[in-house]
């Protein structure tokens, strides 16, 4: 089997490519990373083109703000474009979502793949819809997605054979979009327990860590209104990550009851972990956020909101809290919970760190993923036999 995997940026699917290679089936990467950020593959599995990701990357961190919507349209049918014309013979393609329907249509066409849908986040109308809602309740402007990123993310919906999501809560926003199940996959991420592991708390400090972009999407300001009112002793807030600009007068507005530590280096953020008490994610929509397992793994119980996926990662009121979005006091009701009683926030970190080893890291994915593919074939050939003999 020859699986060929696209994916403009890091993500997840570098890992993906990773376990393919182990496994023995990757034939190439296509990224519009440059080739010394794809670690652990071989440079003839890896095709590149850097020339437009990255001074939009630049452009992003000087300017400090998001790249205009045409210029990112450009990048990323640019990047599909060459996709579509480097791609390679493979027996199964799969790509982020709203980068590979061309690369998708010669996959099928030239050499007969199975094409994968790759979706990270929820369906793109029922996430562009809720975005739309929380920019107009804290009266921030907020651009819809554009209506041509829009068609041609549902066309690549529509003509793929499958399409990968991470979990339950993504999965029910594309059946409530009438997305056949049948075209579903559930298939949470790894978590890369070698990396994320805890080590000794270096204080008595109540530390409640947040790990992500800080923007609206993210429901920071839930976090902070929850933290606010609370007057405990050795008690903080961290927040961890890169600043959305629409997000700085809400966070000035809460100063004082927070301490900001910017972005960290991925490599160094399970000595932060390791620091917390609790992790929360406040989240209005993310599709499986990564940042979750990874307290897990480093002794934390998590608060997340339902639209975090959390439900795929683990149990309400065993490893952590699930609440509403929206909900600043149910956040600190359970925050307020964790910090009175400190037997159960211990017995709640240990069921975390025993829950995400049960699911595995990358290479249970990877597992996972090839036993899709490899059904999907089956299925195929399973068709086409049939078919003869008819």
């Amino acid at each position: 089997m020859r699986v060929s995997i696209g994916s403009g940026g890091r993500f997840h699917a570098f890992d993906l490519a990773r376990e393919m290679d182990r496994l023995g089936h990757l034939a190439r990467l296509y990224t519009a990373y440059p080739r010394w950020k794809v670690d652990g593959l071989q440079r003839e599995k890896v095709s590149t083109f850097p020339w437009l990701m990255v001074p939009s990357a630049a452009y992003a961190r000087v300017f400090r703000t998001h790249v205009p919507w045409e210029i990112n349209w450009m990048i990323t049918d640019t990047f599909g474009s060459w996709m579509a014309r480097r791609l390679e013979p493979c027996d199964i393609f799969q790509s982020l979502s709203g980068y590979g329907l061309r690369a998708h249509r010669v996959a099928r066409e030239r050499y007969g793949a199975i094409t994968v849908c790759d979706r990270g986040s929820s369906h793109i109308l029922y996430q562009d819809d809720i975005l739309a809602e929380e920019h107009s309740l804290w009266k921030v402007p907020y651009r819809r997605i554009e209506q041509r990123v829009v068609e041609r993310e549902l066309q690549e919906y529509e003509e793929c054979d499958l399409i990968t999501v991470p979990s339950d809560f993504v999965y029910r926003t594309f059946s409530e979009k009438s997305v056949a199940r049948e075209k579903l996959r559930l298939i949470p991420y790894g978590v890369d327990l070698s990396v994320f592991r805890p080590v000794p708390k270096r204080d008595k400090i109540f530390r409640v860590v947040y790990v992500g972009q800080l923007s609206l999407r993210k429901g920071i300001p839930y976090l902070l209104q929850a933290v606010e009112p609370l007057r405990l002793p050795d008690f903080e807030l961290w927040l961890i990550g890169g600043l959305d600009p629409e997000i700085k007068p809400i966070l000035e507005k809460y100063a004082g009851t927070f301490r900001y530590l910017g972005a960290i280096p991925r490599t160094e953020l399970f000595s932060y972990y390791s620091q917390g008490s609790v992790f929360v994610m406040a989240s209005i929509e993310e599709g499986l956020a990564l940042v979750q397992a990874q307290a897990m793994a480093c002794g934390l119980p998590i608060i997340a909101t339902t639209n975090t996926g959390a439900a795929t990662l683990f149990t309400d009121g065993r490893e952590g809290f699930m609440v509403p979005i929206r909900d600043p006091e149910a956040i600190r009701e359970k925050i307020v919970y964790l910090y009175e009683y400190p037997d159960s926030r211990d017995s709640m970190a240990q069921a975390a760190r025993e829950r995400v080893q049960h699911l595995g890291g990358w290479s249970d994915y990877g597992n996972r993923m090839l036993s899709v593919y490899e059904d999907a074939l089956a299925c195929r050939l399973g068709q086409r036999i049939v078919g003869s003999v008819g």
